[in-house]
């Protein structure tokens, strides 16, 4: 039986140069081998960053000079908010965070352990925690993560008949480049979904979506007509 899910693949779903934790995913095969070391990247990459371009903030938050922030914003440690990033009011940043170029962080968005890549929107009332949203990734207002199963058990990542094995409690989603989700989506423990698909808003989506897809409910997955 095959044991690989090549929908998955790091190489399949991200461009890396599009983020500054390029060197994270280096030597790594699926993404959410990486989660647990966004905490002590983040610290390692932002003691190098140069001072004339990022301003460090209290503990381990360092914030691009030309991003914009909102006093309402909330930022916690490790963290980093790259250029011309846009923090919205009461955004809840709750650390291990590295925020992408151009990125926009909306209003009452809750982020934790995440990886967002340049030009991703999480823009309304979104939460993402234990995830990495590819470049120039979009969820709609309301849209979230959900990152730890009812039966606390460990995520299985599954594509038809072939199921990996995480050993990971806490993982929410891994969104290729250009993904689009609808709003009000709610993406379960371990959900995949490549490069330049779209989910219906309202979906419940689980398991490994293939690339250039759209989804509209269990089931119902067809290919973009390009």
């Amino acid at each position: 039986m095959e044991t690989e899910i090549a929908d998955a693949l790091i190489e399949k779903l991200f461009t890396t140069e599009e983020t500054l934790a390029k060197e994270l995913f280096r030597g790594h095969r699926y993404p959410w081998e990486v989660l647990r070391l966004i905490h002590d990247f983040i610290l390692r990459l932002g003691e190098t960053l140069p001072a004339g371009e990022y301003e460090r903030r209290g503990e381990a938050i360092w914030v691009a000079r030309d991003a914009k922030v909102a006093e309402s914003a909330f930022l916690a440690g490790p963290c980093i908010i790259d250029h011309e990033a846009e923090v919205r009011h009461c955004a809840f940043i709750r650390g291990n965070a590295l925020v992408g170029k151009q990125a926009v962080v909306g209003n009452s968005t809750e982020l934790k352990n995440v990886i967002l890549f340049n030009r991703v929107q999480v823009p309304h009332y979104n939460y993402v925690g234990d995830s990495i949203l590819g470049y120039r990734a979009h969820m709609g207002a309301g849209a979230i993560t959900s990152n730890v199963k009812s039966d606390k058990t460990s995520v299985v990542v599954k594509q038809g008949d072939v199921r990996l094995e995480t050993g990971m409690r806490k993982f929410g989603a891994m969104l290729g480049d250009c993904v689009e989700v609808g709003c009000g989506s709610v993406l379960n423990p371990g959900t995949i979904i490549g490069k330049n698909s779209s989910i219906y808003p309202l979906s419940s989506v689980r398991g490994v979506i293939a690339p250039g897809c759209i989804y509209k409910r269990q089931g119902e997955i067809v290919e973009k007509q390009i």
